[in-house]
């Protein structure tokens, strides 16, 4: 019998790659999104089952599901993957925006994994893959709503797998580094406000440091390659690591401390 995974976000990007890939090896694939007709090149692939979820909505959340265990009659993996960045000067960021980036990032995400959950508890397996980031370990300047979410990530995955491992279900998280996907673009939400001048020289920073480092992205295959391992090894490992400066800035973090840590990001900035 195949295995179904569902995942958030496969519009484009990590979600996309992952779809193409699990559904390349064999296994249904529930592809959610919020604008369905964004996927339609993937609803043409055999076992692939496009359909609309947006992670802000309960009720979008609950008919996803529904529909997917209505299709495939099972979920085997759910890949919460579906979020964005906000980034920016925290003073100039309105409260429905700060709003919005928590409720994309954790609360849509404790959503779907609520509604999955009593499938997978009842068949007593299942594996929950959290998309965190190198941004839930490390942070970097005017990523206060962003990393503050991946952090939310980080801990509230890590808590899960203790009560989720009680009743056969893995918990998995996977932190990619920069990666080759839009999230510069249509998921990338940036606050400044010029006016507040004393902000200007770390807006200023940040924004070369950004154009720097597109030049180290992995693409979001890679990320997918990581996902599928962390689905199928078999193994209780909690985190994964996606993209070779994944491993070499988390590996820094985990061995300095915050003071020398902290000092190597504001010379890189420029701070």
């Amino acid at each position: 019998m195949k295995r179904t995974i569902l995942i958030t976000g496969a519009s484009s990007g990590i979600g996309k790659a992952t779809a193409l890939h699990f559904q390349a090896r064999g296994w249904n694939v529930a592809a959610t999104m919020r604008r369905p007709d964004d996927g339609t090149d993937l609803g043409a692939l055999d076992n692939v089952f496009v359909t609309r979820l947006d992670v802000t909505e309960p009720a979008s959340i609950t008919s996803a599901v529904a529909a997917t265990i209505d299709r495939f009659g099972e979920i085997d993996v759910l890949l919460n993957n579906a979020g964005y960045g906000a980034y920016g000067t925290l003073e100039s960021f309105e409260t429905e925006r700060i709003q919005r980036q928590f409720d994309t990032n954790v609360i849509g995400l404790l959503e779907v994994t609520r509604a999955v959950l009593p499938y997978m508890r009842t068949r007593k397996s299942g594996v929950v893959v959290n998309i965190s980031s190198i941004g839930g370990q490390m942070t970097f300047p005017l990523g206060t709503l962003y990393h503050g979410t991946k952090f939310a990530v980080e801990g509230l995955s890590e808590s899960l797998h203790y009560e989720l491992a009680s009743v056969g279900i893995k918990v998995k998280i996977v932190e990619p580094g920069m990666i080759a996907t839009d999230f510069s673009g249509r998921s990338f939400d940036f606050s400044n406000d010029p006016s507040m001048e004393e902000y200007q020289s770390v807006v200023g920073a940040f924004m070369a440091a950004m154009g720097s480092g597109a030049t180290q992205q992995s693409a979001p295959e890679l990320v997918a390659e990581v996902i599928w391992n962390a689905v199928t090894d078999g193994s209780d490992q909690l985190r994964y690591r996606a993209g070779d400066d994944a491993e070499a800035l988390l590996t820094h973090r985990r061995n300095v401390d915050d003071a020398t840590f902290i000092a190597g990001i504001k010379q890189q900035f420029g701070l």
